[in-house]
């Protein structure tokens, strides 16, 4: 693999490799690039994150942890109380694989 680092203040910021080789490496990870993403109608909502969470097998507990908040703050945002932001947003969209919400603002 043919990858470039680049280093702020001498630590690894990016990682830059060829666009082929990236794209070998999103398929082998079962991930869909977000321009080959479904159109908006074939996205799920944000109204959805329950049963998507679901049909991974994830506790609210295990999403809330690998996406980096807490529990509660996971079931507000399931209920539609609370509106995620975008970092969260796309955490939820990596760790659910759900293509289309990266996009998403």
């Amino acid at each position: 693999m043919n990858v470039q680092v680049i280093k702020n203040d001498g630590e690894p910021q990016y990682a830059v490799l060829p666009w082929a080789e990236y794209q070998a490496l999103l398929q082998a990870a079962g991930r869909v690039e977000p321009a080959d993403a479904p159109p908006a109608e074939e996205v799920p909502g944000l109204d959805q994150l329950a049963r998507l969470r679901e049909a991974k097998g994830l506790s609210v507990e295990q999403l809330a942890r690998a996406v980096g908040i807490s529990p509660h703050y996971l079931g507000m945002i399931e209920s539609g109380e609370r509106q995620p932001d975008a970092a969260i947003q796309r955490a939820l969209a990596w760790t659910l694989g759900v293509a289309g919400w990266e996009a998403k603002s």
